[in-house]
This record gives structure tokens, sequence and C-alpha cells, in this order.
């Protein structure tokens, strides 16, 4: 072969021609977050690969908590928490590494979004947060972070108001009707111990079954009378079945083998996209309150950890806060996603004033209509009636076992 002008420039760009393999970013988390716009535009903002593995909670729970080398971000809720950190599954978090910490509003820092809120009961996200000297999760600030606050929401559950009649925010929708007998045998529950065992907690106490010293760490006696009562129920068939992720619960609602049921936002918005009349409820006693997680695998390192904290940072960013707040999700900095929104959203679905037009989630139907407004309010207003956190109590090992029981009875 001739080695002339023209070969030597081509074999001088050759390893140009041959990029390097991009790393691809593994995460581990449930369908709340893990959808599949938010991963293609993450992939096309920032040039990086990136899988997602959505499960249940429960089940990616346990597997990030047995095997952190499968994960290289976890995302799910603060009641993971403590699981993950005692289990050694997740790292901290380097605080200064975050772009846009210092946007973060006060929920998670403070434990409240206006000064005369309701912290709520159990793990508020801000008790949790930072890792303290001794390497305990704790309130005092420091520059390690046990999660990266982000998307949050208050639950509640949501209603058919063909078959049950609308009811009013904070004044008659209850808790207590999850447990009605007139709707015995159309009821579901999600099927998460840190989440559905508050949901039928709130239930039970709105009905006077019992009484709960504090909600948010139940007592063994406690937990024993609670379930006495629901494997009762559950026995009279009560209980339709027990979803464990969003599309199920939308198909529960959707097919009519439910009329009322423990509900996340974005489920609300698709039914109501395709015409079925759900309200969430704000109820009088409080919401179940939640907030989103991402957490760093242990075994994160080298460009795999510089790439994790570049989608840290893309996730408030702006874009990603507007694209959830579509299906009812609140950012931790929403004022840089604002920007996002047109006026008519940020109204709607921040500060709790009527659709002045047919609004469109996240899949393109519209699942608001001109005129309503958001149950429950402003988002100030949702955060100030948080009545429990999702949370692992100190009964959790003993909970889980009941809960098991219950839903095998």
């Amino acid at each position: 072969m001739l080695f002339t002008a023209a070969t030597a420039g081509l074999i001088t760009h050759i390893p140009y021609v041959f990029a390097k393999k991009k790393y691809k970013l593994r995460i581990l988390g449930t369908h709340v977050t893990l959808q599949e716009e938010l991963r293609l535009k993450a992939m096309e903002d920032l040039g990086i690969e990136l899988s997602f593995e959505a499960k249940g909670s429960a089940a990616v729970l346990q597997k990030a908590s047995f095997n952190p080398s499968a994960f290289d971000l976890y995302e799910q809720w603060s009641d993971s928490i403590n699981v993950l950190w005692e289990s050694g599954s997740i790292q901290p978090i380097d605080k200064k590494r975050l772009k846009y910490w210092g946007e973060i509003n006060s929920l998670t820092k403070t434990g409240k979004i206006t000064p005369d809120a309701k912290i709520g009961a159990g793990d508020a996200p801000f008790k949790i947060l930072h890792v303290q000297k001794d390497n305990t999760l704790g309130i005092e600030h420091t520059d390690k972070l046990s999660f990266l606050p982000y998307v949050h929401n208050v639950d509640s559950f949501g209603y058919n108001t063909k078959v049950i009649p609308q009811g009013i925010p904070y004044e008659t929708e209850s808790w207590g009707w999850l447990l009605d007998k007139k709707y015995s045998g159309k009821v579901a529950i999600v099927n998460a111990p840190t989440i559905g065992l508050f949901d039928l907690a709130l239930a039970a106490s709105a009905q006077g079954l019992i009484k709960f010293n504090n909600i948010g760490a139940m007592t063994k006696a406690e937990l024993d009378k609670l379930f006495t009562i629901l494997i009762d129920l559950k026995q009279q068939n009560h209980f339709s079945g027990f979803w464990t992720s969003v599309p199920e619960s939308v198909r529960f609602m959707s097919t009519n083998r439910v009329v009322i049921e423990s509900m996340f936002s974005p489920a609300v918005s698709a039914l109501n996209g395709q015409n079925v009349p759900v309200t969430f409820a704000a109820p009088k006693e409080g919401y179940r309150g939640w907030h989103g997680v991402m957490c760093l695998s242990s075994q994160t390192q080298g460009s795999a950890k510089d790439i994790a904290y570049e989608y840290m940072n893309w996730w408030l960013s702006g874009w990603p806060g507007a694209f959830i707040a579509r299906q009812g999700y609140y950012i931790s900095n929403p004022n840089r996603s604002a920007q996002y929104l047109n006026k008519d959203e940020w109204d709607y679905w921040y500060q709790g004033k009527p659709a002045k037009e047919n609004l469109k989630g996240t899949d393109g139907n519209i699942s608001v209509r001109h005129g309503e407004i958001r149950t429950g309010g402003s988002y100030e207003k949702r955060f100030s009636n948080v009545a429990v956190w999702n949370s692992v109590m100190p009964t959790y090992d003993y909970s889980l076992q009941r809960w098991y029981e219950f839903i095998s009875s």
C-alpha cells in the first residue's frame, strides 16, 4: 500500500471515526418517573445513554437494598431512604455538585412550605435528608445528602363521581370512604407496605375504628388491632384488589372493577383523559405526603458517577419539572420550571386557579377541562395539609409481616 498525503490524513482521523462507546447510566425506579418521554429527552439534552428499569415500589426497594451493583441511580420515595441507607446500598450525594441546590424550596430543607404548614407525622423528608457527622441521617444541614429532592406530591384516593357523589375538598371528602360498606367489593389499595398501610390507617381512624398515638410510628399493639379490622374486611370481600403500578390502578378504574381506590396523580390525569370522571380527593383528615428521592448507588464511581450528577442536575433544569407538572406532580425548584409552562398551566397546577382553557396531560389527551379547579387548591395549600408522610416506622419489619398476612388472607 502506498502512503500518500490522502491516506496519511485518513489515518490521522481514524480515532474520530470510531467514537468512544458511551456509558449507559442505569436507573432503577418506578413508573412514576421512569417514563419514556423523560428518558428520550434526557438523552437528547445530555448526549448520554440511559436505561430505565421500572417496577412496583416494593420490588425496586428489595432489589436496590440487596443488589446496589444493579443500578447507578435509584428513583423512588423518601420512605425508602432509611432502608437503603442502613443496608449500605447508597452513598452520600455531594451538595456542592448540585447546580440548583440554592433554588430548592423550604419543603425539604425545613419541613414547611409555609410558616403555618403542618409538618406531618412520620418521615418528613427534611428529617432524613442530611448525612450527619456520625453517618446517621438527621436535620442538621451538612454538605452531604442522602438523596436529591426533586418530584413530590400529596396523595389520597380517587373516586368515580358517576357512582360516588362529588364531595367538598377538606370538608366532606374523607379517608373513611375507603372502608365505607356502601362501596364494598369496589375498593382497591396500593400494594405497598409503607404507603397502602397509611391509607388504610387513615381510613380506619376516620371511621372511628381505631385511634393512634402517633400514626407515623404505630406500635405493634396498634398494628395488631388495625390488621384485625383489615383482615376481617378482606375476608368479607370488601377489597377488589391491590395494585402495584400506576397503569394497573388506571385499569382497575377504567374497567369499573373499582369505584374508589388509592391513587397517584398521573392515574387521575390518565383517567380524565379517557373521559372517566375521577376526582382526586382532598381529605378533611389531611393528605399522605410523599417526596421523590434520587439516590446514588454505593457502587457508582468514576465516569458513571459524573454522568449521574449530570442527570440529577438535568432533572432540576426546568423542562422535566414542567413535564411532570402536567400530570399533577411538583418539582423542588418550581420557579425554574414555570418558564416551560404557559400561564394557564402554571395557574392551574401550582396556583389552584380555575383552568381558563382545556389543558393536556403528558399523553397529549385533555386531562383538565375549562373551568375546573385542582382539588385541594394550590401547591402551598396542599402541602400545608399533610397528615402523614410515606414512612418506614420503627416497627417496619413487623408491619411488613402483618401487611403480607393481610394481602394473602
